[in-house]
């Protein structure tokens, strides 16, 4: 029978691994969160000079942006993506040829279907990689922003087609 003494020490020696093991795991991971804050950083570096260049680029062709989409953190400020391209509203006598290259090619694909599409579906119809979340999603967004200014309607939620088919 192991003496008490012996059973503490094998303890104590189980411990003093386990210690290492863990500073080992810190020192990795502290080391990963560095790498990968620097890409963070790199990543929101890009995304400011991307939308810094977009809204030159839109004030060089005299485009008015929209209101800025807003998405809050629920912590403090909201967060500011940025301009959105502007999409006319729909009026009689209107022409589709108004809208941007990407609205029109939407307006083009309900029109040959005669259907209602979903966000997925206009996404395929874009050429997008409907696999893609965002990319189903700034489909959608699209979609809504044609649907606010009357050039569509969503007869069903997530179903989208054009306001003579809708009623």
């Amino acid at each position: 029978m192991p003496s008490v003494r012996a059973v503490l020490e094998g303890r104590e020696k189980a411990a003093l691994v386990r210690v290492e093991e863990l500073r080992t795991e810190l020192e990795r991971v502290q080391a990963a969160l560095v790498e990968a804050e620097e890409v963070l950083n790199h990543r929101v570096i890009g995304l400011e000079q991307y939308l810094e260049a977009l809204a030159e680029q839109d004030a060089s062709v005299g485009v008015e942006p929209d209101r800025p989409a807003v998405a809050g953190d629920g912590i403090g400020e909201p967060a500011v993506a940025g301009p959105r391209r502007t999409v006319a509203r729909k009026e009689n006598g209107v022409p589709v040829d108004v809208l941007g290259a990407e609205y029109r090619l939407i307006m083009a694909a309900l029109g040959q279907t005669g259907d209602s599409l979903t966000a997925r579906q206009v996404a395929v119809s874009l050429g997008w990689d409907s696999s893609v979340p965002s990319r189903v999603e700034g489909a959608r967004g699209r979609l809504k922003r044609l649907v606010e200014r009357g050039w569509l309607a969503e007869n069903r939620p997530g179903r989208f087609t054009l306001p003579a088919a809708a009623a």
